[in-house]
């Protein structure tokens, strides 16, 4: 599969280096504004998953990476790329500025076959959750959006304990600070996320309930979202508080979650009731791992709490995404 990825953040880079080491994928092209020198060094060295052992060089519009040679290019308009010259089959969209299906189809004119995005599209995209509903994919469908890292922990969820019946759901997720706060204080429109990210607790407006609401409509206008930034690099925990239909044990709870990690969630969802903190989940690969510790029962309202890495776990499902579309 021939893949470009334009945008090259901390999801971009993150997906550069895994994609060299899969079999099955070849990387094309990057895109990004970015002087490439500098793309370079942040591929080789990153403060989260520390230093790439595989060469890396750039010279005269390629980036080497060890036995690799990837074009490198720095256009803003996607419409004035070479994909159609480079057989490109998949653009990973990891720029977060073409997000709608009008931008993102701009990959499409300049000759790519297909476009994943690396974030929750606008509503003309199809919706995608790995895990959950890859299935509704079609042969016409050129577009996807995988939804973003925490969509993708909280859709399982969902799920789950609506085979039990969800009067109402309210997610609380704590999330490592991001490139859209800043690191001393200045102005933004939501005013909370321009303070100092490391040096305050900072809730943010998220649309993660939207998302949700078009994944089990059922559920519209039961379910509530916020995210709280904290000064940390990596990491999140996803705190959700579900009023059910009917009363439920904490042993209950945790066999259905313990059970759905073990069968039709391996891979995706993961159990555990050590006694682990953000960092333990450093580079974990699951959607979210469920601290069964945590799991708190009264009545019929039920607490339970889930850790994923923002980056790791999210671009793992973008590497389902990858050879699940291949195949079909």
């Amino acid at each position: 599969m021939r893949v470009a990825i334009n945008g090259m953040g901390r999801i971009g880079r993150l997906l550069f280096r895994r994609l060299l080491q899969e079999s099955g994928v070849q990387i094309v092209a990057i895109n990004d504004v970015m002087d490439p020198g500098n793309l370079a060094y942040l591929l080789k060295y990153d403060s989260v998953y520390g230093t790439f052992e595989t060469p890396l060089a750039y010279e005269k519009g390629f980036l080497t990476a060890g036995e690799q040679k990837v074009a490198v290019f720095q256009q803003n308009d996607p419409l004035h790329l070479p994909w159609k010259d480079l057989e490109v089959d998949l653009v990973l969209e990891c720029s977060g500025q073409f997000t709608s299906k009008a931008k993102a189809s701009l990959h499409l004119k300049a000759g790519a076959q297909k476009v994943l995005l690396s974030t929750t599209g606008s509503n003309d995209i199809d919706l995608m959750i790995y895990g959950f509903n890859q299935h509704l994919l079609t042969p016409e469908t050129q577009i996807v959006s995988p939804g973003g890292c925490m969509t993708n922990c909280s859709t399982h969820l969902l799920y789950l304990f609506n085979s039990i019946g969800i009067e109402s759901a309210q997610f609380h997720v704590l999330h490592s600070y991001t490139s859209r706060q800043l690191l001393v204080d200045g102005p933004h429109k939501q005013f909370r996320r321009g303070r100092a990210a490391g040096e305050s607790i900072v809730p943010v407006e998220v649309d993660l309930f939207q998302s949700l609401e078009i994944l089990f409509p059922m559920l519209k206008g039961k379910i509530s979202s916020l995210s709280t930034r904290i000064p940390v690099a990596n990491g999140a925990m996803a705190d959700l508080t579900l009023v059910l239909k009917q009363p439920a044990t904490k042993e209950e709870v945790n066999k259905l979650l313990k059970t759905a990690a073990d069968t039709e969630y391996k891979g995706i969802l993961e159990y555990t009731e050590e006694e682990v903190v953000s960092l333990d989940i450093k580079g974990n690969k699951h959607s979210l791992v469920i601290d069964g510790s945590l799991t708190t029962v009264i009545g019929n309202q039920v607490k339970v709490i889930a850790w994923f890495d923002n980056e790791y776990g999210y671009t793992s499902r973008i590497i389902d995404w990858l050879y699940y579309w291949n195949k079909q």
